[in-house]
């Protein structure tokens, strides 16, 4: 089993429950992903994917930012002389934040403890759930230095939060806080600061309590069924029904069917024995 380890941008660390904690590690940059920071986390989510022990990830961020976006200086400055190293880090960059995140075989949930611009909205977006800290401060401000929401920025704001809302922030580049966010749809929940680690390793763990196939499967299917016609994604989501059946042995039907059967589980009403 591959072990838990810190890098120069990243670290890792386990919690009760079968959480692993990933933080962006550039405290003094506001976790800026600079080139170092997007292979450091491409790795780092490499070793969880393996990690039996990990069954759901919390993403979160060093001091008080969770991520300022891209690092300006180091990658779209830094690199602009250098266009196959350029190409290469962007390539990466969107790799883990745009599409491994997504794919990811486990459930992700980003506590947003601080300051999130840019490139870290659509970090929160990728993650499957997110919890922020009420007076966490939110922002596409490419607008104010003759820019757009570029990368997969743009895409980030239009698929969870209202048209109207996105573009206006993406028009003006008004910051907005942790219960705007919740309001506009950019993360589940906004709740006080001090209770923000309480409330999301909660949910960590019970989420880490469900099954890890049916969980997987859930998973695979919100993402990928909302790219699909109605006649795919009920394709799709049949076949997923078969593979997890098959990946459980049939425990469902055995354990959860039997369950209801027996009147041990009542849906809508509790847990077993409600």
């Amino acid at each position: 089993m591959p072990e838990i380890r810190n890098w120069e941008t990243i670290a890792l660390s386990r919690e009760e429950g079968g959480i692993a904690v990933l933080t962006l590690n550039r405290p003094a940059k506001r976790n800026a992903m600079n080139p170092r920071m997007n292979e450091e986390a491409a790795e780092a989510l490499e070793v969880l994917r393996y990690d039996a022990e990990a069954r759901v990830v919390v993403l979160t961020g060093a001091g008080e930012a969770f991520c300022g976006g891209m690092d300006i200086k180091e990658f779209l400055v830094g690199l602009k002389d250098r266009p196959d190293e350029y190409d290469r880090i962007d390539r990466l960059t969107y790799e883990w934040r745009a599409r491994t995140l997504r794919r990811f075989p486990k459930p992700v949930i980003a506590m947003v403890n601080g300051w999130t611009f840019g490139g870290g909205v659509s970090l929160v977006e990728s993650c499957d759930l997110a919890i922020a800290a009420e007076d966490a401060t939110f922002g596409v401000s490419e607008i104010n230095f003759g820019m757009f929401p570029a990368g997969p920025v743009t895409r980030s704001l239009t698929r969870l939060a209202r048209p109207r809302d996105g573009l206006l922030h993406a028009m003006t580049g008004r910051p907005f806080d942790g219960r705007a966010a919740e309001r506009m749809g950019l993360v589940n929940l906004a709740v006080p600061r001090a209770s923000l680690r309480d409330e999301t390793f909660a949910l960590a763990r019970e989420i880490a309590s469900k099954d890890p196939h049916a969980l997987r499967a859930t998973k695979e299917s919100f993402w990928l069924t909302q790219e699909m016609s109605h006649d795919a994604a009920q394709d799709y989501v049949s076949a997923k029904y078969h593979e997890l059946t098959q990946r459980q042995g049939g425990s469902w039907r055995e354990k959860g069917a039997q369950g209801f059967l027996d009147k041990a589980y009542k849906p809508g009403l509790g847990g077993k024995g409600a």
